[in-house]
């Protein structure tokens, strides 16, 4: 990642998906892929307890892994080798059952499933607090007149507590969409690979519901490969928070404004301190991008290099949804309004302020429908 794209992320998404995280979760598959075959009677216990013992990111070298990916085209091939180097070190009769009856795309694709799933983990925590900064926002400001302005130019007299409100919505919409989305979508694959079931002995899809259990994702009950509507379908709840993320922050920036200078975040901008809207709206510019480049891998589900194509979209995409969602997050309460600033650009237009009362109580009873809401089931919940 360049130091360019470093900036619209966060550390903590950076560190989901960085080498050795990705290796790490590939090697909880392994485990948790012999565990299951051997309490199904498919491989041998001694054989299971020393590939589960060797499934240790410490005892491999991420580094080469990765380099020999480049080669492979698919970092399976070089982690499975480097995992049967490290298990006949200890058993050399264990060899012979790593990865036994699983594809390359069942292992990355499952490790995926886990990476994303402390993913949108993340970008929820955030876009939480954002939902609830802007809540805040609303009940302190709820009858503070400021203009409204349809297409960015003044209009009719609102109050800044209804247009929280109406910033609030819609990401409170797309944090349930999300977790939705992810509960379909955080699934295991085994089972997919031609021939697959008469290795499992018949016993594949016990195979994989043991493994959904071990690894707290969802057992799709069918291979479901070449089938990623659901996975895709996240990709796209993703492109969405994104927008909705970049509409308050470009709404933000036209408020801050010099002309009409009601609004200001908090930071200095002489100490290198930049405001957040930045970040979200350059994350918007680039996710259309992002979800783009997965929908065109759909039809080729078959095709040399579709599905490479969309592991390398993926991990950007939640980058910038994080990225957006913290920074908004961080920025959202210490928002500095200038109401005295919002009454004279209403009055230079000869509009009355006591119409923003009206828009008040309607801002206040939004809040308290957005407040009593349920919240949504955890993404790091999502089994089942």
């Amino acid at each position: 990642m360049s130091l360019f794209e470093a900036v619209l992320s966060t550390s903590e998404m950076r560190g989901v998906f960085g080498d050795r995280s990705v290796v790490d979760a590939m090697l909880r598959f392994e485990a948790a892929l012999a565990r299951a075959q051997a309490r199904l009677g498919l491989i041998p216990a001694s054989a299971a307890a020393s590939i589960a013992g060797s499934c240790k990111v410490e005892l491999f070298d991420v580094a080469k892994i990765v380099r020999d990916s480049g080669r492979a085209g698919s970092i399976a091939d070089p982690l499975v080798h480097s995992l049967k180097e490290a298990v006949g070190l200890f058993n050399a009769d264990a060899v012979p059952f790593v990865h036994f009856g699983c594809g390359a795309q069942e292992l990355v694709d499952s490790a995926m499933a886990l990476l994303t799933r402390e993913a949108v983990a993340l970008v929820d925590a955030d876009l939480a607090r954002a939902v609830q900064a802007l809540l805040a926002q609303a009940e302190r400001h709820a009858t503070t007149p400021m203009l409204a302005r349809p297409l960015g130019q003044p209009d009719t007299v609102t109050s800044f507590g209804r247009v929280c409100v109406d910033w609030a919505a819609p990401l409170a919409r797309r944090r349930e969409r999300l977790a939705g989305a992810a509960r379909r979508a955080l699934q295991v694959r085994f089972g997919a690979g031609d021939g697959a079931d008469d290795r499992m002995q018949g016993q594949g899809a016990a195979v994989r519901r043991q493994l959904a259990e071990a690894l707290g994702l969802r057992d799709p009950g069918a291979d479901g490969r070449s089938e990623r509507d659901d996975w895709i379908a996240l990709g796209c709840e993703l492109g969405l928070l994104i927008g909705s993320l970049g509409r308050v922050a470009s709404d933000i920036a036209l408020l801050a404004r010099s002309e009409i200078a009601e609004l200001a975040e908090a930071g200095d901008p002489a100490r290198g301190q930049r405001p957040a809207s930045v970040v979200a709206l350059a994350a918007a510019q680039r996710a259309p991008q992002r979800v783009a480049a997965l929908l065109a891998g759909m039809p080729q589900a078959h095709s040399p290099g579709s599905w490479q194509a969309e592991l390398a979209e993926w991990p950007q995409l939640l980058m910038s949804a994080h990225g957006s969602a913290r920074a908004l997050a961080d920025a959202l309460p210490g928002l500095q309004v200038d109401a005295a600033r919002m009454l004279s650009n209403i009055e230079q237009l000869r509009l009355d302020p006591a119409q923003a009362e009206a828009a008040g109580v309607q801002a206040l009873a939004q809040v308290l429908v957005l407040q009593s809401a349920p919240e949504p089931v955890d993404p790091s919940d999502i089994a089942g």
